[in-house]
């Protein structure tokens, strides 16, 4: 992985919520690897794996609270001593919030509140968080730009359209420097490639190894901005470290700036695996968004964000992982 940050970590102590997550296990881990003086991570384990943690109980530097940021004395204790949060914590399936929009709200919007009131109590120096490309909505202009959203598809992007809204409060009201990255199809390894809600890559890789029912919403031809995950976590270290005063208190895009349809991705896992297996369409998703695209001109002016990762390069490295994992 690229080295993402100048400054040195060892005086500098890091709070990764749902860090035994995918997104957060690789945000920890790279600030373990660079010598982070502390990472501490909050996770509650319903969308976090106790093998992301053991990856991280190889530093002594880790510590690992295991809690709930809906419970507001539980994100206060993990703030303790904090320099710099990245709040990966959440509930992330469109399909799933459509069924269970007041789950989503609890977590999302009632565990971001407490976190950023959290911080704001301790004196955390600078917060970055996850948003999501599903703030769009129906705003038909590609590609997206930060300044132009549209209305709401789903309870889920309800509950990221909020988090930015808050975080603007925040930032006026409390003085509590963060920002919000608007992530675009994040892939990689470690990604949950089990139950209703997985991820596209992984639900592709172990259908065409297994030769099981490998289904396309739709017809296939939605684009999205796939994006590998060494480039969010180039974000979030980015973020937490600025010293861009222009760069705080904003939302950015965290993607490549490229687009591939779902055929096109399927049809490159089958060439990867050597594979002949075919997928079977069904009816598109309810709330799903049809084509995405980010400009990332943003990103890149205020935070010098230069993605290190294509999606061909990123989708071999994640094969890789998940063919080893179904093998």
């Amino acid at each position: 992985m690229s080295i993402f940050h100048t400054t040195n970590l060892e005086d500098k102590s890091f709070l990764v919520t749902g860090g035994a997550g995918f997104i957060g296990s690789h945000i920890a881990e790279y600030l373990l690897k660079h010598g982070a003086g502390k990472v501490r991570v909050l996770d509650n384990m319903v969308n976090g794996f106790d093998k992301n943690l053991s990856i991280l109980r190889q530093f002594n530097h880790f510590e690992f609270i295991e809690g709930d940021i809906r419970n507001a004395e539980v994100c206060l204790q993990a703030c303790e001593g904090i320099d710099y949060i990245s709040h990966q914590a959440a509930l992330g399936s469109v399909p799933r919030s459509m069924k269970e929009p007041t789950y989503f709200s609890e977590v999302n919007i009632t565990g971001f509140v407490n976190m950023m009131k959290a911080a704001s109590d301790q004196q955390v120096k600078q917060l970055v968080y996850a948003s999501s490309s599903s703030v769009y909505g129906d705003e038909p202009t590609l590609p997206k730009l930060e300044s132009r959203i549209g209305n709401a598809l789903s309870p889920y992007a309800v509950t990221k359209r909020t988090n930015e809204l808050y975080g603007d409060v925040f930032a006026k009201a409390y003085g509590l420097k963060n920002m919000g990255f608007r992530y675009f199809n994040i892939f990689g390894p470690r990604q949950d490639p089990d139950g209703p809600y997985a991820a596209v890559i992984p639900l592709f890789v172990k259908g065409i190894l297994h030769r099981t029912p490998v289904y396309i919403n739709g017809d296939g031809e939605q684009t999205r901005d796939f994006t590998f995950v060494d480039n969010a976590v180039q974000m979030n270290i980015k973020g937490m470290l600025t010293n861009n005063p222009d760069a705080i208190n904003q939302v950015y895009n965290v993607a490549v700036g490229e687009k591939f349809s779902v055929n096109y991705l399927y049809e490159a896992c089958k060439k990867q695996l050597g594979s002949d297996w075919e997928a079977t369409y069904r009816e598109p998703r309810a709330g799903d968004i049809r084509n995405s695209l980010a400009d990332i001109s943003k990103a890149q002016q205020l935070l010098d964000y230069r993605p290190t990762k294509r999606f061909e390069d990123g989708l071999k490295e994640t094969i890789e992982f998940f063919k080893a994992v179904y093998s």
